[in-house]
């Protein structure tokens, strides 16, 4: 088992900046790959972002290159996901996963998500 704690969610103006972080504890953290998704209201499950267990291999979706940055210590047992340039349609709620299954949208573990708001 793999528990997952998001923070760091909350209300940023356009074109600011946030920065998410996600706890683990249980099963030797690690090994997981890690991943964030997002979900705005009334929409679908978004992939955003995903980093290898050694933290060396990364993988964004096209909307948020050169915008979002993932990264973890493993030392911390946490994941981040560093937001810059927040535009108002990114208004969502931001989910950890553990072993993320990118095509499906699935995962393996789920934190319980933080909700990001983006003024416009």
């Amino acid at each position: 088992q793999v528990q997952l704690v998001e923070s760091g969610g909350g209300l940023v103006q356009a074109g600011g900046s946030l920065r998410l972080s996600c706890a683990a504890s249980g099963r030797t953290f690690f090994w997981n790959t890690m991943g964030w998704f997002r979900q705005a209201p009334g929409k679908d499950d978004e992939f955003v972002a995903t980093i290898g267990p050694a933290g060396i291999i990364t993988y964004y979706a096209d909307s948020v290159k050169g915008r979002f940055t993932i990264s973890r210590d493993n030392a911390k047992n946490t994941v981040y996901l560093q937001m810059n340039s927040l535009k108002a349609e990114e208004t969502a709620v931001y989910y950890c996963a553990a072993e993320p299954k990118i095509g499906s949208g699935t995962a393996d573990y789920w934190g319980q998500g933080t909700q990001v708001t983006v003024s416009s």
